[in-house]
């Protein structure tokens, strides 16, 4: 494990909360980004965390780089801006803490990224448990994919409904068709994304389709409806 920070209070007390889990191993620090990729090129690290705001290789600029490793550790970002929380799940990043950092928030970062059985794939396919930063009222929280029953495009952003809500996100509708096919996502409509385990009855009316999902009706483009039919007839159950 790496912790990345700038500012060595800050840095001291985050491994010492590390130290206490029974969980972590050994903890490497870096004072910088650049000292960061220094030790991630000499030793063996799964998980860094890392500071958001930096002089120099910032912990944004670090996570963009950590992507392209063919073996990438997970990344969680600890920070005291909100503001960067939706960029960070455009990055993919485990979790994203904000400081001053809580134990037992730290303890739930640590079961996600030791509980995670999959990284996200050079390609930019995204991890099994995935989960999603949204804000609302200047309040983050996470979402997990899963819970996701469709996505509605909103020009460059996306809207994800829940059952518990509706959460938007900027990151365009095409990002997260590319990245969610695997998970079970399917596009049915220029501008709808749908969980096809949700997909509760289809229905042709005049040659036109639709799908239910939980109880609301959402249309089928001609031009999808024989790639939803046959993923539907495809999936198991």
């Amino acid at each position: 494990m790496l912790v990345v920070d700038d500012e060595a209070p800050a840095r001291d007390e985050l491994v010492h909360l590390l130290a206490a889990d029974d969980r972590i191993g050994r903890v490497h620090v870096a004072p910088s980004g650049s000292e960061a990729l220094r030790t991630l090129e000499a030793e063996e690290i799964d998980v860094v965390f890392s500071d958001v705001s930096m002089p120099g290789l910032d912990g944004m600029d670090l996570t963009r780089v950590i992507a392209r490793f063919a073996q990438r550790p997970q990344v969680v970002l600890v920070t005291a801006h909100q503001q960067y929380a939706v960029d960070a799940f455009a990055l993919q990043v485990a979790d994203y803490l904000m400081k001053p950092v809580r134990a037992e928030r730290l303890a739930e970062a640590v079961r996600r990224v030791s509980g995670s059985r999959t990284l996200p794939d050079s390609d930019g396919s995204a991890a099994d448990e995935e989960t999603i930063a949204v804000e609302r009222g200047g309040v983050t929280r996470f979402i997990r994919r899963d819970d996701i029953r469709y996505v509605h495009a909103q020009g460059d952003y996306a809207r994800l409904h829940t059952d518990s809500g509706t959460h938007l996100v900027r990151i365009p509708l095409a990002t997260l068709e590319q990245r969610w096919e695997a998970a079970g996502f399917i596009r049915i409509h220029r501008s709808i994304l749908v969980a096809t385990k949700f997909v509760g009855q289809v229905r042709m009316r005049d040659g036109h389709c639709t799908v239910v999902v939980d109880g609301e009706e959402l249309s089928v483009s001609r031009r999808h409806t024989r790639a939803l039919r046959d993923r539907l007839l495809r999936q198991p159950g």
